[in-house]
């Protein structure tokens, strides 16, 4: 029998072959991987006020068209264009000359009949004595006593002239009927005027500035839900109590003015299929000014209680919305919520989660259904206060 003779070149060879047969069963197994971690979070509880929000427009409270009462020519004007005017300042003079004339004149007509009646009087107490001596007719002592009264008559007819003429010659000064801005002068000194009819010369305007109103416009949806709201005792209806509204305009974040409902139309518009509601705000730093647009927030309802999820924990499955929550192992279960309104970067559960579950808030990327997990605790904040902008 031949004996095999093995060189070393055989034995390197044998050994090479034999490490690469183990790599390659190596390569074979499969890796331990540790579960993935993911941060869990209990929903936070807190309590909700929903806001509606409108767009408006400021208007004045009052606002009044100043119009001459009598005809004349414009003497003066006594005010500065756009400046701040105070209830009963002067602002316009119609030259006076022509009414005082007819002052003078009603006045006059005034002293004539006074004499007048003085005599009428005089004869009536001369006929009544003559008439108890028999001196004179009854006939005569009626037409003395319906002398008297004559007299009377056009007595108080001349104190009527005097005081209408009087009052004309009051109109030739026109005032500030209201506190506010003035607009400019319409009419410059020396044109006529005309006034005491519908067609009455514009001088100018002024409208109020503290406190200023903004009136918007709510559709019927949200006008039924408030008006629900109110039947099951939750919101009271803005025509029975002043209801808080806060307002922002351009420049302004956080709507940082606060003011209250007071009216609410009595009918919807049929044109629009929307109900006109008004706030009244106080406006000292005279900032906010008729014409502007303005963002409101009316109260909606609330507070209530509520639970609050990051909007990105939130998965969406067609028409469905669910969150992972962790169940017992570590094991992951899915929970098919419904959402309500987002408050910044959370959103409102209103159905499927209780207090006391511990949502998947972040490590969302590589999660499934059953999938065992890691959890690292966390915890969801949000800035106070907490205000639900809600979109009726």
């Amino acid at each position: 029998m031949q004996n095999d003779i093995v060189t070393p070149g055989r034995r390197t060879w044998a050994a090479v072959a034999a490490v690469a047969a183990l790599v390659a069963c190596g390569r074979g197994a499969p890796p331990s991987m540790d579960p993935p971690e993911v941060t869990v979070a209990h929903p936070l509880a807190q309590s909700i006020t929903d806001w509606d929000e409108y767009t408006g427009r400021l208007a004045a409270v009052d606002s009044v068209e100043v119009r001459a009462r009598v005809s004349g020519y414009l003497k003066s004007v006594h005010f500065e264009d756009g400046a701040i005017v105070e209830d009963g300042d002067l602002l316009f003079v119609i030259d006076p000359r022509p009414y005082q004339a007819a002052l003078d004149e009603a006045q006059a007509q005034v002293t004539r009949a006074r004499v007048q009646l003085e005599l009428a009087t005089n004869d009536l107490e001369r006929a009544e004595r003559l008439f108890r001596s028999r001196a004179v007719s009854e006939e005569e002592l009626d037409s003395r006593t319906q002398q008297k009264r004559e007299a009377e008559a056009s007595l108080q007819a001349a104190q009527a002239a005097v005081a209408a003429t009087r009052l004309d010659l009051e109109f030739t000064s026109v005032s500030a009927p209201i506190a506010g801005r003035i607009g400019r002068k319409l009419v410059t000194e020396g044109n006529l005027v005309s006034g005491g009819s519908a067609n009455s010369t514009l001088l100018t305007t002024i409208v109020s500035l503290d406190p200023i109103h903004v009136y918007f416009t709510a559709d019927e949806k949200a006008y039924l839900a408030y008006q629900r709201l109110a039947g099951l005792g939750s919101r009271p209806s803005s025509r029975d109590v002043a209801n808080p509204v806060r307002m922002q305009v351009a420049g302004e974040q956080g709507f940082p003015r606060e003011g209250k409902m007071d009216f609410v139309d009595n009918r919807v518009d049929e044109s629009t299929g929307t109900m006109q509601g008004r706030a009244i705000f106080p406006n000292p730093d005279g900032l906010l000014t008729p014409g502007l647009f303005a963002q409101v927030q009316l109260l909606g309802e609330g507070p209530y209680d509520a639970l609050m999820v990051p909007d990105a924990a939130i998965g969406a499955d067609q028409a469905t919305r669910y969150v992972y929550v962790l169940g017992q192992g570590n094991q992951l279960e899915r929970r098919d919520i419904v959402p309500g309104r987002a408050i910044g970067r959370l959103r409102i559960v209103k159905s499927g989660l209780e207090a006391d579950d511990r949502v998947v808030i972040s490590g969302l990327q590589r999660i499934r259904p059953g999938l065992e997990v890691r959890p690292v605790e966390g915890a969801i904040e949000t800035p106070e206060p907490v205000v639900a902008k809600a979109a009726r």
